[in-house]
């Protein structure tokens, strides 16, 4: 089984349950509330940790409030990174309405921040595939991200997410000219080339990186595309909140490629693990549901 590297912010979402979102000088009660892990890199590395594919997370924890929540957290649920910083952890706010689509607000802390004397130590020859998201492209140290990610002779999988046209475009440019495999939705996929199709979207994106495409459509699956698109169906399920579904899509996705599957299988099993985490509020699948994942 291949062994994946996971570069990125693990975060407290609070996440505040709503009927609809105020407008401005409203007044709404909330329903409910909670303090949850999350951040894109650790909704990756959970899925990598509870499908016992081998993995290094290199993650900043930092303090205050929301460091230790983040740090004892991950202890309980036996992920380790070794980074510890001086400074304050952030959060997001995740709001999510009745019908299940969530708004973030997020306070960034040095959970989106990189220095890389945190890869010393590590052989980065036994990494086959190495994870980023956009967010530590788009922050102050992503330049430092990306110098580094030239150096290491691994397949990349990058995931720009919602803010992804807000990278500078210098930075967006060198992490393409790394050929990485892109994971994203269609909406951000057609932000990012300006197009108004995902089809025009994908030859456009497609001539930037010469690698794959995955592109998630909720409900209706996914596709994946390397010069010929193929469609994997989706299920129909109750959605409760989808928050990390998209994370946990490419964490399920890269899992799968460690385990040695062809791409459309991935994909099926990806859907598979999206369609769960949507069920449910957060991320956080229970061990009952991970088993049947993996039967």
């Amino acid at each position: 089984m291949d062994k994946c590297l996971i570069i990125g912010s693990t975060v407290c979402d609070v996440v505040i349950n709503v009927d609809k979102l105020p407008t401005t000088a409203g007044d709404v009660h909330i329903s409910s509330q909670a303090m949850a892990l999350g951040g894109c890199a650790y909704n990756v590395v959970s899925v990598l940790h509870h499908l016992g594919v081998p993995y290094t997370f290199v993650s900043p924890v930092g303090t205050g409030m929301y460091g230790e929540f983040v740090a004892r957290e991950l202890y309980k649920k036996g992920i380790q990174t070794e980074v510890r910083v001086e400074g304050e952890n952030g959060c997001c706010y995740c709001f999510v309405e009745h019908h299940g689509e969530r708004t973030f607000m997020s306070h960034h802390g040095v959970e989106y921040t990189f220095n890389p004397e945190w890869l010393d130590g590590l052989n980065l020859d036994d990494y086959k595939y190495v994870y980023i998201c956009g967010l530590e492209i788009e922050e102050r140290d992503g330049d430092k991200l990306i110098d580094t990610l030239t150096h290491i002779d691994a397949t990349i999988i990058f995931a720009p997410g919602p803010r992804g046209n807000l990278i500078p475009r210098e930075r967006l440019e060198r992490v393409y000219q790394l050929s990485p495999i892109v994971h994203l939705n269609e909406q951000e996929i057609m932000e990012q080339t300006g197009c108004y199709t995902v089809e025009a979207a994908l030859e456009v994106m497609y001539r930037k990186i010469c690698n794959k495409i995955v592109v998630t459509q909720g409900e209706h699956g996914a596709i994946i595309y390397d010069g010929v698109v193929t469609h994997v169906p989706g299920e129909t399920v109750t959605v409760k909140d989808t928050i990390g579904a998209g994370d946990s899509h490419a964490g399920a996705f890269i899992s799968s490629l460690a385990k040695g599957m062809d791409d459309k299988s991935a994909l099926t099993f990806a859907n598979k693990v999206a369609a769960q985490v949507v069920q449910v509020s957060g991320v956080g699948l229970s061990d009952e549901v991970w088993d049947k994942l993996k039967s």
